[in-house]
């Protein structure tokens, strides 16, 4: 079963974090679905690690796009990078021809446009993100096979 537990950054602040660890709500195609926490500080998250990534990069982590939902705020998309995003960077994520642009803090990219990129992942079948890395881009091509039934596991389990 393929199950991370993401960097605390992607889902909740550090503090909201209850002593138990995440729950599974299953794996869907390519998509893992999972909670974690309780309450107000609960948060429930569908992820996907990168299927291929290029170039490849000495000491890079797994690549993961993350959707994730909360009381306090609904469709968070992010990518992980596995590395340090250089100054300045761009990062975009073209879902059929539609580019969602992010923003970036540390090895996370983060975007404005969370449900319109929903919308993309649930009518789409992969995702490419392109990133900047020093030495020039890195592409990420994502499954979006499976997202649609881990959505709805994760609304479900975090309304």
């Amino acid at each position: 079963m393929k199950f991370l537990l993401l960097p605390m950054a992607i889902l909740a602040p550090a503090a909201a974090w209850a002593d138990s660890g995440p729950v599974s709500l299953g794996n869907f195609g390519d998509w893992t679905a999972a909670t974690y926490g309780t309450g107000s500080a609960k948060a429930c998250y569908a992820f996907t690690t990168a299927q291929s990534s290029s170039p490849a990069l000495p000491g890079r982590g797994p690549a993961l796009l993350v959707v994730t939902e909360r009381k306090s705020a609904h469709d968070e998309v992010t990518l992980s990078a596995g590395y340090t995003y250089p100054a300045k960077p761009t990062v975009t994520l073209d879902i059929d021809g539609n580019d969602i642009s992010f923003y970036t803090q540390g090895q996370t990219a983060f975007t404005t446009s969370g449900a319109a990129a929903i919308t993309d992942f649930q009518q789409g079948s992969s995702a490419k993100a392109t990133s900047s890395a020093p030495g020039g881009p890195v592409i990420d091509i994502f499954s979006l096979a499976g997202f649609s039934d881990a959505y709805n596991a994760i609304t479900a389990a975090c309304p």
